[in-house]
């Protein structure tokens, strides 16, 4: 797999930027990792966790620059999790999400 998939707010990546390190988003901070999903599950973690949200991004992970750590989370599925500072080095794409006229978010078309 080539690439995971962070969905953040905009602000968020903003102060990243400023920082020059991306050190995650409020759950991370709490769960000690950097929560990311494949492209299969993305989907699901925008209806969970970010239904009816705007101003987020999707940032698109160089996985062969990250040591990213697999695990099982929903449904048993194993989600990229990354111990540590996201090195801004490894985002290779910042694209903003948009909604759908029915509140769920669209997808870049690659997905």
């Amino acid at each position: 797999m080539d690439y995971v998939y962070k969905v953040c707010d905009q602000s968020l990546w903003n102060q990243a930027v400023d920082a020059g390190v991306f050190v995650g988003a409020e759950i991370d901070l709490k769960d000690g990792y950097i929560h990311f999903s494949t492209a299969k599950q993305l989907a699901e973690t925008l209806a969970l966790h970010f239904a009816g949200r705007d101003a987020l991004v999707l940032l698109t992970i160089d996985t062969a620059a990250v040591d990213l750590t697999w695990e099982p989370a929903r449904n048993g599925d194993l989600f990229p999790h990354l111990y540590g500072a996201l090195p801004l080095s490894a985002v290779r794409a910042v694209l903003p999400l948009e909604r759908a006229k029915d509140g769920s978010h669209k997808l870049p078309i690659q997905f």
